[in-house]
Parts: structure tokens; sequence; C-alpha cells
């Protein structure tokens, strides 16, 4: 059985062992652009944790390299703003956290493969 466009396989599960839920659809987030946080072997940088973006992560995330405020319209992508849902790859994530930067994360919306990566009482204590 295949999935629809705008939902995740059904056995794909979050960090709390649920159904994974959307993470966000304005922008359309996650690997695959259907607004969820899942990713397949491709996905190297495993998009997996579901973030409600704040400025200061925007800065910082622009810092390592990774504009993530900035319009590409080549890509259909209209910039991050304070306030958006975005599926970041889990390493940014947690490299982010250990810097003191980390966003909020939203535990429904992130994939259960982010906990090879972050163990879940560090999730949770940035839990939206």
């Amino acid at each position: 059985m295949v999935a629809s466009p705008l939902q995740p396989p059904a056995e794909s599960r979050n960090v709390l062992g649920e159904p994974l839920q959307e993470c966000g659809c304005a922008p359309l987030t996650g690997w695959f652009r259907d607004g969820y946080c899942h990713a397949d072997p491709g996905d190297f940088g495993r998009h997996t944790v579901c973030c409600v973006v704040n400025e200061s992560f925007l800065t910082y995330s622009r810092a390592q390299g990774n504009d993530l405020s900035t319009p590409m319209p080549a890509y259909n992508f209209p910039g991050l703003r304070a306030g958006d849902h975005w599926c970041v790859c889990a390493a940014r994530w947690l490299e982010a956290y250990e810097d003191g930067m980390a966003p909020p994360v939203r535990l429904e919306s992130s994939a259960f493969s982010t906990l090879e990566v972050i163990p879940l009482e560090v999730l949770r204590s940035h839990a939206a």
C-alpha cells in the first residue's frame, strides 16, 4: 500500500512511539516535502526533528553555513521565519543543542529514528 503524498507511511512512529504527526505545510517541510519529518536511506542528513524555528536558531544555522532564512525561488523555498515549523537534521539540532541554540521540538512530529542520534530526555527538555 502506498501512502498518499501528504501522509507518512502507516508504520511511521514519533519519538514517543505513537503515530507520526504532521510537522508543517506552510512552508511545506520534510525530506519528501510532504509536511512530515520522516526519511529514507537517501536522507543522509536525517531530517527527522520537527522544530519551531526561532530567530536565534536561524541566525545560528546561517553562521554554520545553512541559511534557512533567505528565499530560494528556484527551489520553491520561501525562507523561514520565527514560528515556522521545519524538519531539521538530527545532527544539526544536536549541534545547536550543545551550543545552547536549539529551537523547541514538537515531539509528536519528530520521527522515531531521531532517537538514534538524540536521547529522548534531551528532546523532552526542549519540547514545544
